[in-house]
C-alpha cells in the first residue's frame, strides 16, 4: 500500500468553503489559511451554543504498544463512517505537537484512507495554535524574571517561582536549567526548567476556555510563584494576563479541515493525556455537537489516562456528558499484554491474544464504571490472523460487550461502516447514566487513590510526608475541591510501564503535585513520568527531508 503522505497528495480536496458549507458555515465566518483550512470565527461558535446538541462519542482505547495503536485513525474511520449510513458526523480532534513528530510517535493526523488533510500542515505548523501558547507562556515567565530583576515589589520569593517555560519540541536537556547567570543585568540566578508546550497550562486552558472572557479570567487566576511568605503570585498581579490573551485571540477559534472523503473536522488544541489533560477544546466539541447527529472525539492514549481525564475534566467542567465509548484494540497489542515481544506482534498468537484480553476488560469495566455505553473497535491489521480476530471476538462476547472489526485504514469510511452501525445502534438503544468518578468534595489524596484504585487497579499510592504537606496546603489555600490529573506511563495501567496486561498487587508512587489554578485542576506526577520529553536514539526527524521540488519526504 503506499505511503500516508502519497495517498494524501493524491486526494483532491475540497474547498475549505465548501466544507463549511456542509455545516451551514457561511464564507463570513471563515478566516482563511490557505485553501483547504480555516478558523471558525468566534461569533458563529456562540450562535451555534443555542442550538440543539447531537450524540458525542469518545474514542479511547486499551493500553498501547509504543507504535501506537490507531486511535485517531479508528476515529476518522468512524466520522467517515457514520457519514456513509446516512448520518450527519463531525470530527473533533487534538492537534499534533512537533515534540512526538519529530520523536518517536510521528504525525497524529490518521493513517492510510482515514486521514485528516492536508495531513502535512496540521503535522507541522498548522495555523499555529500551538506556536501561540509557547509564547503566551513563555511572555508570562519573561514578565515574571523581568519583575524580580526590577526590584521585585510583590515580594517573590525566588526559591518558589512555580512557572516554567514551554518549548513545542522534545529536548530532555532543557527539564531542569539554571537562568540568569552573567552578572547583574542578566536578572536573578535561579533553577527552573521546560516543559513541553502541549503540558502547559496555557494549552490546558485554551482548551477548556469557551470565550475570550472565560480564557482572560483563567489566565489571570493562574499561581506562578509564592511570595516569602507563601502568599500565592498570579497571572494577574504581573499585569500581562491581557496580553497573553491577546496572543491567544485567534488560537481560541477552531480549525476547521477535512477527512480525505470530505467529512469536517475540528482539529483544535493539543495537551498529551500522558502529561496533561489529553483533550480536544471544550469550543471545538460543542460546536462539534451543535451541528451534527454524532460528534466524534478522542481522548489520548489508553482509556485510564485519557478517558477519565475526559470524563473527570473536561465532561465535570464544561457540563457535556457523552453518549457512547468507542474502546479502540488491536490483536498486536493484545499479544503485547499477553507477554510477546514487540518484534514478535507480526506472528501469529491466538494464546497471547487471549492472555491480553485482561488489559481489554479492565478497560471496559472501568468505562462502564462511568454509565457510559461501551462498544469495541477491532482496529485491523494486514498481519492479523482470523483465529486472533475470533479470540478477541469471544472476549468481547464474554464482556457483553458490542463489537465490530474496522478496516478503515485500507478502505476508508467504507470499512468502518460496521463499527458506525454499532455505534448508532448503541446509541440509540443503551441510554446511559453518566457520572464522574468522585466527588469535587473528596479530599486531594482520596482522589489520587480513587483514580489509583479504581482505574488502574493498584493496592494504594504513595507518597512522602513532604508531598502529603503539599496536598495539605492546597487544600488550606482553597484548591481542594479541584480534579485531580494523574501524569503517568501510557504503556501499563501501573506507573511502571514494564507490567503489562492487568497488572496487580502494586502501588503508584507519587512523585509531584503541581497546581494549575487556571486550568482548574491539580497535575499529579507519577513514577518517573516527566514533562519534557527526550528523543528517542534513532528520533523520527532523521528520516525527514525537503526534496529539490519542496515536497517533504519522510514525514509518514
Amino acid at each position: 500500500m503506499q505511503p500516508d503522505i502519497e495517498i494524501a497528495r493524491e486526494t483532491d480536496l475540497l474547498p475549505i468553503e465548501d466544507v463549511g458549507q456542509r455545516l451551514g458555515i457561511d464564507r463570513q465566518h471563515l478566516v482563511h489559511y490557505g485553501r483547504d483550512k480555516a478558523k471558525i470565527s468566534m461569533e458563529f461558535c456562540a450562535e451555534a451554543r443555542s442550538r440543539k446538541e447531537g450524540k458525542l462519542v469518545l474514542v479511547s482505547a486499551i493500553n498501547p504498544t509504543p507504535a501506537g495503536e490507531g486511535k485517531t485513525t479508528t476515529s476518522i474511520g468512524l466520522a467517515d463512517g457514520l457519514n456513509r449510513i446516512g448520518q450527519r458526523a463531525v470530527l473533533c480532534l487534538r492537534e499534533p505537537s512537533l515534540g512526538p513528530c519529530f520523536g518517536m510517535k510521528g504525525g497524529a493526523t490518521g493513517g492510510g484512507y482515514a486521514q485528516v488533510a492536508p495531513m502535512e500542515d496540521i503535522n507541522l505548523h498548522f495555523t499555529g495554535d500551538i506556536h501561540a501558547v509557547s509564547t503566551a507562556n513563555n511572555l508570562l515567565a519573561a514578565a515574571l524574571d523581568n519583575h524580580l530583576h526590577h526590584g521585585n515589589a510583590l515580594s517573590i520569593d525566588p526559591r518558589r517561582v512555580l512557572w516554567r517555560r514551554a518549548l513545542d519540541m522534545n529536548d530532555r536537556s532543557l527539564r531542569q536549567t539554571v537562568i540568569g547567570l552573567g552578572g547583574t543585568g542578566s536578572s536573578i540566578p535561579r533553577e527552573t526548567g521546560f516543559d513541553i508546550a502541549v503540558a502547559s497550562e496555557v494549552m490546558a486552558i485554551l482548551c477548556l476556555s469557551e470565550s475570550t472572557a472565560e480564557l482572560k479570567e483563567r489566565l489571570g487566576r493562574m499561581v506562578v510563584a509564592q511570595t516569602r511568605e507563601r502568599e500565592p503570585v498570579y497571572a494577574a498581579d504581573l499585569n500581562v494576563h491581557g496580553a497573553m490573551a491577546v496572543l491567544l485571540k485567534d488560537a481560541l477559534k477552531p480549525n476547521l479541515v477535512q477527512t480525505l472523503e470530505g467529512t469536517p473536522a475540528l482539529v483544535h488544541g493539543g495537551p498529551f493525556a500522558n502529561i496533561a489533560h489529553g483533550c480536544s477544546s471544550v469550543m471545538a466539541t460543542r460546536l462539534g455537537m451543535s451541528l451534527s447527529d454524532y460528534a466524534i472525539t478522542e481522548a489520548g492514549f489508553g482509556a485510564d489516562l485519557g478517558a477519565e481525564k475526559f470524563f473527570d475534566i473536561k465532561c465535570r467542567q464544561a457540563g457535556i456528558e457523552p453518549d457512547v465509548a468507542v474502546l479502540v484494540a488491536t490483536v498486536r497489542a493484545l499479544k503485547f499484554h499477553g507477554g510477546k515481544a514487540r518484534k514478535a506482534l507480526s506472528n501469529e498468537d491466538p494464546e497471547a491474544v487471549q492472555k491480553g484480553a485482561a488489559n481489554l476488560a479492565k478497560h471496559v469495566e472501568n468505562i462502564r464504571r462511568y454509565g457510559v455505553p461501551v462498544v469495541v473497535a477491532i482496529n485491523a491489521f494486514s498481519g492479523d490472523s482470523q483465529a486472533e480476530w475470533e479470540v478477541l471476538q469471544r472476549a468481547c462476547d464474554d464482556l457483553g460487550v458490542r463489537v465490530a472489526l474496522s478496516e478503515h485504514w485500507a478502505r476508508g469510511g467504507a470499512g468502518a461502516q460496521a463499527l458506525a452501525e454499532a455505534v448508532v445502534e448503541t446509541a440509540e438503544t443503551q441510554a446511559g447514566q453518566f457520572q464522574v468518578l468522585y466527588p469535587d468534595e473528596m479530599p486531594l489524596w482520596e482522589k489520587i487513590r480513587t483514580v489509583a484504585q479504581k482505574i488502574y487497579g493498584a493496592d494504594d499510592i504513595a507518597g512522602d510526608s513532604r508531598l502529603r504537606k503539599q496536598i495539605a496546603q492546597l487544600e488550606e489555600q482553597g484548591y481542594g475541591h479541584l480534579p485531580v490529573c494523574l501524569a503517568k506511563t501510557q504503556y501499563s495501567l501501573s506507573a511502571d510501564p514494564l507490567l503489562r496486561g492487568r497488572p496487580h498487587g502494586f502501588e503508584v508512587p507519587v512523585r509531584e503535585v503541581r497546581l494549575s489554578a487556571g486550568a482548574g485542576f491539580i497535575v499529579v506526577l507519577t513514577g518517573d513520568i516527566v514533562t519534557m520529553p527526550g528523543l528517542p536514539r534513532v528520533p523520527a526527524a532523521e528520516a525527514i527531508d525537503l526534496d529539490e521540488n519542496g515536497q517533504i519526504e519522510g514525514l509518514f
